[in-house]
């Protein structure tokens, strides 16, 4: 039997059609494989079939919407798109708690993005600093030239930076270009412009120039968000208000002073804004590369990562909230201008810009955060997050969606969320109705 290759000739000159019987033949598809690609059609595949290269299909998550949001006086609807159980249900809580404390607050800083360029081989690269800084007018003039349109709607480039940093190559001139990229998410404008740059810089610094890219880590683009959660609305069960803050206070006192706790502190955190990010349109793998690099830029001398969050307890004995994150989001070009339900959803959100939702998105990551935090430090993250899930796993065993639910709230009294007790509770099911 010849061996399979996937070198296909060609593939993105193909057909939708062609390239997923070319995906058929090389993976060995069956007829039912294939079923939910050949279901996909339409004006969705002409608008993914421009997205991306060599499109095949689309695969659709579920987009729901968070309730009870009150950012700046103003309410919101929230869509998020994700897979995982409970995180909707759990910044809808947090977010319905925080209303009792006056909602959340957020401010936005300038929608400022860096721009990098790497110059290699310089021979006095301190020197080659103060010359390219004494250019910084007409380099920003350059740089302007290149974007019109963003000059027009009061954006552009604003300042120049140059800095020597040491790598393992030797010294380097690194030069920032920081350009405010209004409501656009930006990294079009700011690689356009660093490009330009480039071979100016060169000649100035009398090295060579390398990378020309924008950078993640948007430290001139940040959002802040608090709230408030009285102690009183904290309490349930058999916890009082007062132990829930107490018990917030050591559990972010974890994530402070240990770098395992934290990472995972901040996924939780990422866990809503990258959410709404994907609903959007907006890239989150960038938010979510930036939100994790400003954690290690942060962190206090000899730490390697920082909370994104920090929890206090005002004079009142309530737990206080806030987060600073980098949030370099936008409203116009991009997925957000091509993607229907991405601008379905920036419709629902009710937003005037990039600015007012980048505040949003930063207190559903205070919200998410603090839905996990009270979680575990009060009754533990499994019990809601599996009753969810269980739903998931019996679904996945076969059960249809009457069913589920029954299988999912045996599982969950077992405390076996496990698909193969999934499929020997949905047997039992089964076998008692047939008799």
């Amino acid at each position: 039997m010849a061996e399979k290759s996937s070198e296909i000739s060609g593939m993105y000159r193909k057909s939708v059609d062609e390239r997923r019987k070319a995906v058929e033949e090389f993976s060995s598809l069956s007829a039912a494989d294939l079923a939910p690609l050949l279901a996909q059609g339409g004006k969705e595949m002409e608008v993914v079939g421009k997205m991306i290269e060599n499109v095949i299909g689309y695969y659709p998550l579920p987009l729901g919407v968070a309730t009870n949001f009150r950012v700046n006086g103003k309410d919101y609807l929230v869509p998020m798109a994700l897979e995982e159980p409970s995180v909707v249900a759990a910044a809808s809580h947090a977010a319905k708690l925080a209303r009792a404390g006056g909602g959340f607050h957020a401010t936005v800083s300038s929608p400022t993005m860096i721009g990098q360029v790497q110059l290699l081989h310089v021979p006095d690269p301190y020197g080659a600093v103060q010359r390219i800084l004494g250019e910084e007018t007409p380099l920003l003039a350059l740089a302007n030239a290149k974007d019109p349109m963003l000059n027009k709607v009061g954006g552009g480039a604003r300042k120049l930076e140059a800095r020597v940093i040491s790598t393992p190559r030797g010294p380097m001139v690194i030069v920032h270009l920081l350009v405010d990229v209004r409501d656009a998410m930006g990294a079009n404008a700011t690689n356009t412009m660093v490009e330009a740059l480039a071979p100016h810089l060169a000649r100035i610094s009398g090295g060579r120039s390398h990378l020309r890219i924008l950078s993640n880590l948007a430290i001139h683009r940040v959002a802040r968000a608090w709230g408030t959660f009285p102690k009183g609305a904290l309490a349930f069960d058999e916890w009082k208000g007062e132990e829930v803050v107490e018990g917030m206070l050591d559990a972010w006192a974890f994530a402070a002073g240990d770098p395992f706790r934290c990472a995972t502190h901040n996924k939780g955190i990422m866990n809503g804004i990258s959410a709404v990010a994907i609903a959007t349109g907006n890239d989150f793998r960038a938010l979510e590369s930036g939100a994790h690099s400003y954690a290690a830029w942060k962190a206090a001398s000899g730490g390697v990562i920082a909370p994104l969050t920090v929890y206090e307890k005002n004079a009142s004995g309530d737990l206080v909230g806030s987060i600073e994150v980098p949030m370099a989001v936008g409203t116009v070009g991009g997925a957000t201008a091509v993607h229907p339900i991405a601008k379905l959803a920036v419709k629902i959100l009710g937003i005037s810009g990039a600015s007012e939702l980048a505040g949003v998105m930063a207190a559903v990551g205070l919200a998410q955060n603090f839905a996990a935090m009270r979680a575990l430090a009060t009754e533990g993250i499994q019990k809601g997050h599996m009753a969810l899930h269980a739903r998931n796993v019996a679904i996945t065993a076969g059960a249809t969606p009457e069913e589920a639910e029954l299988v999912a709230q045996r599982l969950v009294e077992e405390k076996m969320v496990r698909a193969d007790r999934a499929a020997e509770v949905l047997k039992e099911l089964r076998a008692g109705r047939a008799k």
